[in-house]
């Protein structure tokens, strides 16, 4: 595995029970427990996914006796953030583009007035059948 930090977090996030779980620690702190609480997986295998992010840096975990909390660390969602936002401009700019093309395509031709466009004629699909 490498050692660039936005690779370890993607990786992290990669797994739908690790994204779970940081989402569960935006509430606050919580013990392992209860953080698998709602999963159909073993301790053990819960135990395993907060070492995958306690070692990406989104996580921190404690002691206090026998509780072991584990809170979130947002910081390297950051990282992610500024990197996908060049992402977001490049879209947003595509978007844009997108709609002053739409915009040029319902305009009016040159010369000719909203007013004086017609609609188009409806067919006559009935045909002289006999």
């Amino acid at each position: 595995m490498t050692d660039d930090p936005l690779s370890v977090t993607f990786a992290a996030l990669a797994d739908p029970t690790r994204r779970a779980i940081l989402t569960r620690l935006r509430a606050g702190e919580q013990s392992v427990t209860e953080l698998a609480r709602p999963f159909s997986i073993s301790l053990p295998a819960v135990t395993k996914h907060l070492k995958v992010l306690e070692r990406a840096g989104l996580i921190t975990r404690s002691r206090d006796a026998q509780w072991r909390p584990c809170a979130l660390n947002a910081q390297p969602l950051r990282q992610v953030a500024d990197w996908t936002e060049g992402y977001r401009q490049h879209w947003e700019g595509n978007l844009d583009r997108l709609d002053l093309y739409l915009k040029e395509l319902q305009a009016p031709p040159p010369g000719q007035h909203p007013a004086e466009q017609h609609p188009a004629q409806p067919r006559d699909d009935q045909g002289d059948k006999a």
